[in-house]
């Protein structure tokens, strides 16, 4: 390109990329074809006259999040770097937490009613918001610990209601009774019975996953060694809210959401917007198996599940918008 053509080049890159005009405001101007300012446009980048970089934070990985979103049918996929040093049995890392309550603050809008689960990434979550829209904020599930409900999802249901400067929600009973008949009656008492109420009005609920191993999932960790190995000979592989999932995302041990407070498994698939958090090796095939189970729509995770997740060779992944029932497969 000589002189000329280099500065009309330069001027006309300008007030595509730069200005925002379009290819026939610019034809008009300089007194050619669109097709002329088109031919000029690609030669400017072919001769790198002009470069376009797309910038995320360093945290963030791009093409790990948009080939998630594009395998599973996900809305949304946010994948944040690993910690570089991060063992195969790390719990979750924290800054996933921190991503998801930005994501929250997105897809919560002004009216809306945010459903909080139990689990350690939404507790994170919930105390790295900084900004959301009026709204009204349920707890989804009961509390591990009744003696801990105070530094746990009723502290988180708390303060993203703060945040928000909207209702709360939280449910002061544990996640786990000793059988249906106890659960029953806690369900009917007035507080928990007006939490339960405001399930089908959920519009974004934030969700935890965990593997079915000690540790790593709240329900196993409840659990007695009986009715572990009961539900192991069943094909747990997964669990989210109290519900069991196998490898292919079926729900499984139903009996068990008989003892629990949770929200049920067909409410949480009628939520618009279900976004799970977790991330780790040890959660991976967990995070499969609960995607594959139609009741999330969007996940925050981290480079090393998405890996494995990326990789997977089982079962075909069933695309998450379909929202089909993990029951009825």
């Amino acid at each position: 390109m000589g002189p000329a053509e280099l500065v009309q080049a330069a001027a006309m890159a300008r007030r595509f990329y730069l200005e925002g005009k379009s290819k026939i405001q610019i034809a008009e101007e300089f007194g050619v074809s669109r097709f002329k300012v088109a031919r000029v446009l690609e030669t400017a980048l072919e001769r790198d006259l002009v470069r376009i970089e797309i910038r995320v934070p360093a945290e963030l990985d791009a093409e790990r999040s948009d080939a998630l979103r594009a395998r599973y049918g996900l809305r949304h996929a946010v994948v944040v770097e690993s910690p570089a040093d991060a063992a195969d049995d790390a719990p979750d890392p924290e800054n996933l937490g921190e991503v998801a309550a930005d994501l929250l603050g997105e897809l919560v809008h002004e009216g809306d009613v945010l459903g909080l689960a139990w689990g350690r990434s939404t507790i994170h979550m919930a105390a790295a918001l900084h900004r959301l829209p009026p709204c009204t904020v349920v707890q989804l599930t009961g509390v591990y610990d009744a003696g801990t409900a105070e530094r746990g999802s009723v502290e988180a249901v708390r303060r993203a209601a703060q945040v928000s400067g909207g209702e709360a929600h939280p449910i002061y009973a544990p996640m786990l009774l000793p059988d249906p008949a106890t659960a029953a009656a806690l369900r009917g008492q007035t507080g928990i019975a007006r939490a339960f109420d405001y399930f089908d009005k959920v519009t974004v609920a934030a969700v935890s996953i965990g593997s079915w191993a000690p540790g790593i999932s709240t329900v196993y960790d409840m659990l007695t060694e009986e009715e572990r190995a009961h539900y192991a000979s069943l094909g747990a592989a997964a669990e989210m809210s109290a519900h069991l999932f196998d490898a292919e995302g079926r729900r499984i041990g139903r009996d068990l959401g008989e003892r629990c407070i949770t929200v049920e498994a067909d409410r949480l698939r009628r939520i618009p917007e279900v976004v799970a958090i977790a991330g780790g090796r040890r959660k991976a095939a967990a995070i499969g198996a609960v995607l594959r189970s139609g009741l999330v729509t969007s996940l925050v995770t981290d480079t090393t599940a998405a890996d494995y997740l990326l990789s997977e060779t089982g079962p075909g992944p069933r695309p998450a918008l379909d929202r089909a029932d993990p029951d009825g497969s």
